[in-house]
Parts: structure tokens; sequence; C-alpha cells
């Protein structure tokens, strides 16, 4: 069998092309997820890739930020792909995906208004599942050095003096 093609017969080259065409939110296959602008994409090990799809935009409805890209929280939640982890997340997702089709939705995923999915996310965040993504996202995405920029955080100034001395007061989005 040819390495470079899925038991479907597709290369990934033409699934990113034709979700991207069919205009989806994500690419799911057999293992492998990838946003539609190919901007990131993986390979799961435990998870379905429809819950590491769904927990990708659970992350980006809990602490939205419209400058920081998909592939950021990828990483965030990319430690929830364990075989530790998964019986707990694959619960959570399907309560989740139950919480939105009790609203009348196909799916978490497939609820497409911001707002909707963040009602939905509101009926469950007493949840210890809801807990446990919340606060791992907390240093999960803000601990990445990739990110800071984006916020205009210059990293640690202890080896340089403090802050007082270096960027105290030129911070531009207060």
């Amino acid at each position: 069998m040819d390495k470079t093609k899925s038991p479907q017969g597709l290369t990934r080259r033409q699934l990113l092309s034709t979700a991207t065409a069919a205009g989806a939110s994500f690419v799911v296959g057999a293992g492998f997820i990838a946003a539609p602008n190919a901007a990131w994409a993986m390979e799961t090990s435990a998870l379905k890739p429809e819950t590491f799809a769904t927990l990708v935009q659970m992350a980006r409805d809990i602490y939205p930020h419209d400058k920081v890209g998909d592939e950021y929280y990828v990483m965030a939640v990319k430690g929830y792909d364990t075989a530790d982890a998964a019986e707990g997340v694959e619960a959570g997702i399907a309560a989740l995906n139950a919480a939105a089709r009790g609203k009348g939705f196909g799916s978490y995923l497939g609820t497409g208004w911001e707002r909707d999915r963040v009602d939905i996310l509101r009926g469950m965040e007493d949840s210890a599942f809801f807990q446990q993504v919340r606060g791992g996202l907390v240093t999960g995405l803000y601990n990445q050095k990739a990110v800071w920029p984006i916020f205009g955080y210059e990293g640690s100034s202890f080896e340089f003096g403090g802050y007082i001395d270096r960027g105290f007061n030129d911070i531009n989005w207060l």
C-alpha cells in the first residue's frame, strides 16, 4: 500500500483541498485533523479526531483571542491526547455535544455562532471537565513564548534588571 495515501485512497493534500473547498471548519480523517487553511495539522493518538477538533474549538471559545491562531490552541490542548486522559476527555466532549443537541444543534463543533457555543459552555461551567480544561488553558495557552508578542509581553525581565528600566511604560494596548 502506498504510504502517502489513506485507506480511502486520498492523499493528505487531496483531503485538505477537498475540505477547504467545502468550507469545513476542521478536516477530520482517521486519526488526522487539520485546519482548512492548512495553518496546522496533527495526528491524534488517543483521542478521536472529532473530539480533538471539538476540544480546540472549546479552548478558543473559553479564551477567545482573534489575533491568536488555532495552532496555539492546538498546542495548548495537545496534552489531553494521551491514553490516561482520553476516557475523561471523550466523556466530557460527549457531554458537551449532548448539551449542544439539547439546544437544537447537531454538535458543539457544528454550532455556527460563537454566542450559542458560549451559552452551551456556560451551562456546563461548573462541571469538573470544564474546570479542568479552563484551568489547563491558563498555562497551556499563555505560557507559549510564541504567543507573548501577540499580547505585547516581552518575557521575563528579571535577568535584565526588572521592568522599571525595561518596558514598564511602553504598553500601548491598555
